[in-house]
């Protein structure tokens, strides 16, 4: 069996001009990851790998998902091939994680986010948000063999707003 959680890059900041991947966080954007991600203590796999694309929003991202989950930020891999907004390149990445781990959360990007869980999930999903948090759970025991799976978590933003 195979765990996949897949979380959008939160707000991203246009306040200064600067090429897509450098794009920082934005102030609301550390808030909404902050509040998600201090909802996940007892959902998480006990063991995991961490994935993260290069994009300084999603790494970004990643350090307060570390933080608040008190993960050592230099075990996320960067991961060259999530930076990406296509479906199917994100799909050919997952399938390349080594069997060995049953677990896999992974920091990237829309729309190839959104389209990989509503292909892969089991749950229509219009569109996952920035900090967005989707978990899917796959039968197959190999990550190149995964199909559809259940979607077995989501938890945005907006839901913790008051």
């Amino acid at each position: 069996m195979k765990n996949l959680i897949l979380i959008r890059h939160a707000k991203s900041s246009w306040e200064t001009p600067s090429k897509d991947i450098d794009r920082p966080i934005s102030q609301r954007g550390i808030h909404d990851a902050n509040i998600i991600f201090s909802q996940l203590n007892g959902f998480l796999p006990k063991t995991f790998l961490v994935w993260s694309s290069p994009a300084k929003r999603a790494r970004e991202t990643a350090m307060i998902f570390s933080q608040n989950l008190s993960i050592p930020y230099e075990s996320v891999i960067i991961n060259e091939n999530l930076y990406t907004f296509d479906s199917k390149n994100l799909e050919e990445a997952i399938k390349k994680c080594e069997n060995r781990f049953d677990s896999l959360i992974l920091f990237g990007h829309n729309e190839a986010i959104t389209d990989f869980v509503n292909k892969f999930g089991d749950l229509y999903i219009d569109n996952v948000p920035t900090a967005g948090f989707v978990s899917i759970s796959f039968e197959q025991n190999e990550w190149n063999t995964i199909h559809k799976g259940k979607t077995i978590k989501t938890l945005f933003p907006r839901q913790l707003k008051v």
